[in-house]
């Protein structure tokens, strides 16, 4: 077998950039490590300035042909990159699994379809892509959408390929070229995925996947004067450093980032729906920017809500993600498992109690070793449990920062102003759900949080045609149906002006 290809449980990937159609290697690697059991997974192709440039350079040399495809074609295209994801389906999910520790069948029966679905999605609505014309004092004004040119999409690793099919679908549909650049700490779908574009038949240089750290390859593709659009899904602070860098080129930039979410449960809710809803809030770990991990009950129910809550949360399973019977997997990194250890503790440490997951008193994580033990519900590895956390102020680190992990707080209140008022209180502006039995509340309370995402009654609907993004500090922008096309291209309106046409034939 090459040296530049990597073996996970039997499905060969590919460790290379993927340039210009080619595969291309680096002077350097970094080690692809498995949260699951810290096994390596590969040397990984480490990207730099040069990589950056190359890439950038072949999604412009693609661009004018790929612009001037016709939709149909283009529709067709990506049509058959969504037939070879449902037929490596098991192959994305098994190595996905294997490089981020989500859960094996989540990745089966809803990510890897979901995959495929944007693909298919965005084809279909490129051909649906229009406006009707505008009629003013007899002059014709036609909207038309333009491909931007290349766009450099950077993905985060919890939902590493669902994410960057997100972004890169309207991207290829609109007609722009694609650089992608996957985290470091789960690379390899977008390996995968770079193959079946080729096999689907996209032409050289219209996606390209550039691999390695944020400040060696990310910083240079952003600051590229070639790049025409910056996507970005990941923390603020990052988000930070790519808009004053494409701030230079005046790049147009979408950002979703951190969220701190609510979940208000009001006492005319269906409680057994809201626990429900709350327990989901673990899903990966607790890995998931749109998390409701502020959980926000009214009064009257709180005592009973918070009993079944941690009831439920005390049964989840924790375990490897390849079993079927396994509820809440690792965290990606031990880095990761650092954070929100640190976050944990400073907040035992400043009076909160632990309802589940840490020992109350002694600040150590149930499973984990005094002195040193990082919060593992297992030796040897990155498994923190879900815990849940009461008598936390409005004003403290651990209601008001993004945690990232199976982490839930619980705070009460009396009124429904103070339940939006406390919603509203943090400096993120991502989701929020509500559980409630009243219709006109739900109406009332809705209008009023901050938040580019609300359910009621419900969590993680998500249709295509909606826009997505955040408010405040969780983002800037949205994208999904149309508003894709809107970011991946430049809106250009025709005027023509009544009877402008001469006959010279």
């Amino acid at each position: 077998m090459s040296e530049h290809l990597t073996t996970v449980a039997g499905v060969a990937v590919d460790t290379r950039h993927f340039i210009g159609g080619e595969r291309i290697a680096s002077a350097e690697t970094f080690t692809d490590v498995s949260p699951i059991d810290g096994a390596p997974l590969g040397e990984i192709a480490r990207g730099t300035g040069t990589e950056a440039a190359a890439a950038v350079a072949a999604a412009r040399a693609a661009f004018p042909g790929w612009a001037a495809t016709p939709p149909a074609e283009r529709a067709r295209l990506l049509g058959a990159v969504a037939d070879g994801v449902e037929k490596r389906l098991e192959e994305l999910a098994v190595v996905e699994t294997h490089d981020n520790g989500a859960l094996l069948r989540s990745h089966r029966r809803g990510v890897m379809p979901r995959v495929a679905h944007n693909f298919r999605f965005f084809a279909d609505r490129l051909l649906d892509l229009g406006h009707e014309d505008f009629e003013t004092r007899g002059h014709t004004q036609h909207v038309s959408w333009d491909p931007a040119g290349p766009c450099v999409l950077i993905t985060p690793w919890n939902a590493p390929l669902l994410l960057a099919t997100w972004k890169a679908a309207p991207a290829l549909a609109a007609g722009a070229t694609v650089i992608l650049k996957p985290s470091e700490w789960s690379p390899l779908t977008a390996s995968l995925l770079a193959d079946i574009t080729t096999a689907a038949g996209l032409p050289p240089g219209v996606l390209n996947v550039v691999q390695g750290y944020g400040p060696e390859v990310g910083a240079a593709l952003v600051a590229h004067p070639d790049v025409r659009r910056v996507s970005f899904t990941g923390s603020v602070p990052t988000a930070r450093r790519i808009a004053a860098s494409a701030a230079a080129n005046l790049t147009p930039l979408s950002l979703e980032l951190g969220g701190k979410s609510p979940l208000l449960v009001f006492a005319d809710a269906d409680l057994d729906l809201a626990v429900d809803l709350a327990v989901e809030q673990y899903d990966n770990a607790g890995q998931v920017c749109l998390a409701a991990t502020r959980i926000l009950v009214e009064e009257p129910v709180a005592g009973e809500f918070g009993r079944r809550l941690a009831e439920r949360a005390a049964r989840l399973r924790q375990g490897d993600p390849r079993d079927a019977a396994t509820d809440l997997g690792p965290l990606i990194h031990p880095r990761q498992l650092e954070r929100v250890d640190g976050f944990v503790r400073r907040a035992l440490e400043a009076g909160a109690r632990a309802v589940v997951g840490a020992h109350p008193g002694d600040g150590h994580p149930s499973g984990g070793h005094p002195g040193g033990g990082r919060g593992a519900a297992r030796e040897g590895g990155l498994y923190y449990p879900p815990t849940l956390l009461t008598d936390v102020a409005q004003d403290s680190e651990i209601v008001q920062e993004e945690v990232f992990g199976p982490v839930l707080t619980l705070q009460t209140f009396t009124t429904e102003d103070e339940a939006v008022h406390l919603a509203n209180d943090t400096r993120f502006g991502l989701a929020a759900t509500v559980a409630t039995g009243d219709h006109a509340r739900a109406r009332r309370v809705t209008a009023q949080l901050v938040a580019g995402t609300v359910w009621v009654n419900c969590f993680y609907v998500r249709d295509l045609r909606a826009p997505f993004g955040g408010s405040r500090h969780s983002g800037i922008g949205r994208e999904g149906g149309d508003w894709s096309f809107d970011f991946y291209c430049d809106l250009k309106t025709t005027v023509t002006a009544p009877n402008g046409w001469t006959d010279h034939g």
